[in-house]
């Protein structure tokens, strides 16, 4: 199959499958997809990742942006041949009482994460997570701790880890997951808060919004500022991210097909409010929602030229090569260790 040339669209599709057949080949070819999403059901081992990762690069000239949610603790899709990553929260634990410590477990965990995706070919990890661990059933130790300030310290530890593999960031779920009990994957989620009280869960990404490459915004709904959920506002990602933040990266929707998506209407609505308000790039995960997407007629403008190219990754050394540094193994080996606290 020749190399298609085309710019990237803002669709970041999940596909089916250890490898690539004709069907998703046709799709991935598509004008409205710019990118991949990978699960664990894409991974087998770690050479069957890079044969995958290399032949999704061989379809399109600018290449596919090819991603993964490869947090650590319960969000790791690939494990076998990897390291096992602690949740975050048990940085944020250790924080209390060994903050050097835990800072230095931060970039440790951002630059072997980053450091072995990149290494099979994936470009972007969803990460780090900003959201605060007040009682969310979804977030909990996903998140670096419940108070923000330690978030934002962990945080600019683990993106230097990232930054220095050679990886770009995301910060997610702007603006705030964490406060709220219910999960936008599977229910429609209402934060009825002030703005005044929203605002510790918006300040790491505020801290960190020079530091961030993207934003994932968050599938709730916070009347305080818009009655719709925040990946479809205006108001959170213009007036709020853009403008009051001043953040200049990449704006990304979550999974369009999450409970939490629904009020935006169908699949088609939810795309178009979220492209209208400013979102860049937009993750639509379950290859049936994306085979019946592309198969419709989609009228979607293009992210802005360069920017969804912007989050490529550019590893700074061959995984093997860092392999045999005694200090990176040093550092996978105290990650494994805090795993099995």
């Amino acid at each position: 199959m020749s190399v298609v040339d085309l710019p990237l669209g803002p669709l970041i599709v999940g596909i089916d499958g250890f490898e690539l057949d004709d069907v998703t080949r046709e799709q991935l070819c598509h004008p409205a997809v710019g990118g991949v999403i990978l699960f664990s059901r894409n991974y087998r081992s770690p050479a069957q990742l890079s044969e995958l990762c290399a032949a999704i690069a061989e379809l399109r000239s600018p290449r596919l942006l090819i991603t993964v949610d490869q947090e650590g603790g319960r969000v790791q899709r690939f494990r076998e041949g990897f390291t096992p990553l602690p949740p975050l929260g048990r940085l944020g634990r250790f924080y209390r009482n060994h903050p050097d410590r835990a800072r230095d477990l931060a970039y440790r965990h951002g630059r072997v994460m980053a450091a072995e995706v990149l290494g099979h070919g994936v470009d972007l990890s969803w990460a780090p997570v900003l959201d605060l661990d007040r009682g969310s059933k979804v977030i909990g130790d996903r998140a670096l701790g419940e108070d923000p300030q330690v978030v934002c310290d962990l945080g600019g530890y683990y993106l230097a880890g990232m930054r220095d593999a050679g990886m770009k960031s995301c910060g997610k779920h702007f603006p705030g997951h964490g406060s709220i009990s219910a999960d936008s994957h599977h229910e429609v989620v209402v934060d009825r808060r002030s703005l005044s009280d929203l605002a510790s869960d918006m300040q790491p990404f505020a801290e960190l919004a020079g530091q961030l490459d993207s934003v994932m915004m968050a599938h709730v709904c916070y009347p305080a500022r818009d009655e719709r959920p925040a990946g479809f506002s205006a108001r959170w990602i213009g007036q709020c991210l853009r403008t009051e933040l001043d953040f200049a990266g990449v704006v990304v929707s979550d999974d369009l097909d999450m409970l939490g998506a629904t009020p935006g209407g169908d699949l088609v609505s939810r795309l178009s409010l979220a492209l209208a308000a400013g979102c860049e790039a937009v993750l639509v995960c379950h290859p049936a929602s994306v085979a019946g997407l592309l198969a419709g007629r989609l009228d979607l403008a293009a992210p802005a030229a360069g920017r969804m190219e912007g989050l490529y990754g550019r590893p700074l050394a061959s995984l093997e090569e860092q392999l045999t540094v005694p200090e990176f193994r040093a550092w996978r080996d105290s990650l494994e260790k805090l795993c099995e606290r």
